[in-house]
C-alpha cells in the first residue's frame, strides 16, 4: 500500500523536522552520551604530577582522570560508608581496639607509653 501525501513545502519541512526530531529524541533513549568534564584553574605542579603518573601507566592524561573518575564513582561516598558501618557491631569496645592498635604500633616515641 502507498500512501501519497500532498502539502505545501511549509508543511512539508515542518513534517521533516517533527520526524528528525523523534528519530533524534527515539535514539537518545537508547545510547548513552558520553559526558565530559572540564577542569579549570588546575596549579602546574597538579598537572605536572597527573602528567606524571600517567606516563608511568603508559596511558594518556585524559585517560588516567578518566579512570579515576570510574574508580571515586564506583565507591561510596564517606557518609554512605559511615551509615554503613555504623550499622555494625561489635563484640570490642573502643578500649580493646585502641588497645590492639597500641599493640600493632609499638611504645610512644617519647616513652609515654
Amino acid at each position: 500500500m502507498t500512501v501519497t501525501l500532498l502539502m505545501d513545502a511549509e508543511h512539508a519541512l515542518l513534517l521533516s523536522c517533527r520526524i528528525a526530531c523523534w528519530d533524534a529524541h527515539s535514539h537518545a533513549k537508547f545510547r548513552a552520551v558520553p559526558k565530559t568534564v572540564q577542569i579549570r584553574d588546575l596549579d602546574d605542579e597538579v598537572y605536572a604530577g597527573l602528567a606524571r603518573r600517567a606516563v608511568e601507566a603508559g596511558i594518556s592524561v585524559p585517560e588516567l582522570l578518566r579512570a579515576e573518575a570510574v574508580r571515586l564513582a564506583a565507591r561510596p561516598s564517606v557518609a554512605e560508608w559511615l551509615k554503613r558501618t555504623r550499622r555494625r557491631s561489635s563484640p570490642l569496645g573502643h578500649v580493646e581496639v585502641l588497645a590492639a592498635l597500641d599493640e600493632q604500633r609499638g611504645g610512644w616515641p617519647d616513652g609515654g607509653g
